[in-house]
């Protein structure tokens, strides 16, 4: 199946294109028609499984259609139990609005940081992305209006009961329309989540998508320790040592992945990166350059390597590791494909050998890990 094949317009299909993506995951595919029709959707996914996107795509479909409104009433509300969840579908959104019929606002607004600029930054915004206690100090110092949302999306449903919004969550729902298209996504289906469902009067369309199980047997994994100051030096006496020719680095950070895609071309190391504060051209010539153009590395975070389509990727390399073991999971599953070879590294340091025994145990898998006090790593 194929993006076009969902309803999505032309507009949306360009931003696909130059993001990288070549067919829809499965809760795209269930999920898109059923959001673009209009009617509610429960989706049970787990995180990874390209959930944001499936309710992005819809929503910037049917807002470029509709007139432009210049006040303080939201249009698209997405709820959210992080600041670091919020901002990541901030970026999404922004990463699908260059080739819309018209501009899009749209922005996140979380705790634990100055709310005066999330004030004064409201008037025009048409899909915002918020943590509940932060969206009703907002409210209550009349920033802005729920009172006439047309689309609201409550993302990680399940993780909202568990960190305790629940009495947030009802006065927020006490402000807003009945009549509204709603979307919840949830990783189980648990009472609380169907608790929560009926607090907003909701008879949805379920979409539920099973556990991807993703093959790891034909991947060597391996595990070297170093000292913090030896990671950089040790991941270049890698490339060049092990001669590897084609590897995706997955690191926690923009930041991170520019500073170590400068640190390898100053020593002689092709790579390039791609991350969500990239403009989309950028990001599709840097992905074009690391398939087709010869760069051996490509650099990449989590929120945008789940996006990346690439055959016959050799190697992957964790420079640091995920938040989940899920996340493991599906970082090195981008190697050994198609029932071919593929070795996946992992570079640990003193403060992540707990979290890499962690990844361990849910995985089932015991890693050997190697020392490497005795390597050379001068001129690295």
């Amino acid at each position: 199946m194929s993006f076009e094949s969902l309803g999505l317009s032309h507009n949306i299909i360009r931003s696909i294109n130059k993001l990288g993506y070549l067919k829809p995951f499965p809760i795209q595919e269930q999920a898109i028609p059923i959001i673009l029709q209009g009617k509610d959707l429960m989706g049970i996914a787990q995180t990874g499984s390209g959930k944001t996107a499936c309710f992005v795509m819809p929503i910037l479909e049917k807002l470029q259609n509709e007139e432009v409104k210049k006040d303080r009433n939201i249009q698209v509300l997405v709820l959210v139990p992080t600041r670091e969840l919020a901002i990541q579908i901030d970026e999404v959104f922004r990463s699908f609005t260059e080739n819309l019929k018209r501009e899009i606002r749209t922005m996140a607004v979380y705790g634990g940081v100055s709310i005066n600029p999330q004030m004064k930054g409201m008037f025009g915004v048409e899909v915002l992305i918020a943590t509940p206690g932060r969206l009703l100090d907002l409210i209550a110092n009349k920033a802005l209006s729920i009172s006439s949302i047309q689309h609201l999306v409550i993302d990680e449903a399940d993780k909202m009961f568990q960190l305790g919004f629940g009495e947030e969550m009802n006065q927020l729902f006490a402000q807003m329309p009945v009549v509204k298209q709603t979307t919840m996504f949830s990783a189980t289906l648990d009472d609380k989540v169907s608790e929560m469902r009926n607090r907003v009067t909701l008879n949805p369309v379920l979409v539920e998508i099973k556990k991807e199980e993703i093959e790891i047997e034909n991947i060597e994994q391996l595990a070297y320790h170093v000292a913090p100051e030896n990671k950089g030096p040790f991941l270049r006496y890698l490339i060049k040592e092990k001669n590897i020719k084609k590897a995706l680095i997955f690191v926690s950070s923009t930041k991170s992945a520019d500073s170590l895609v400068e640190k390898l071309k100053k020593n002689k190391i092709k790579a390039v990166a791609i991350h969500g504060q990239k403009s989309q051209g950028a990001r599709r010539n840097n992905l074009e350059e690391f398939k087709v153009n010869g760069a051996q590395i490509l650099v990449t975070t989590d929120l945008l390597g789940r996006g990346i389509h690439i055959d016959s990727l050799p190697c992957v390399i964790n420079y640091e590791l995920p938040r989940s073991p899920l996340d493991y999971i599906h970082r090195i599953g981008r190697t050994g494909r198609a029932n071919e070879t593929g070795t996946a590294i992992n570079i640990l340091t003193d403060d992540e050998l707990q979290h890499f025994r962690v990844i361990q145990r849910k995985m089932g898998k015991k890693i050997t890990l190697q020392r490497t006090e005795d390597i050379n790593l001068h001129g690295y």
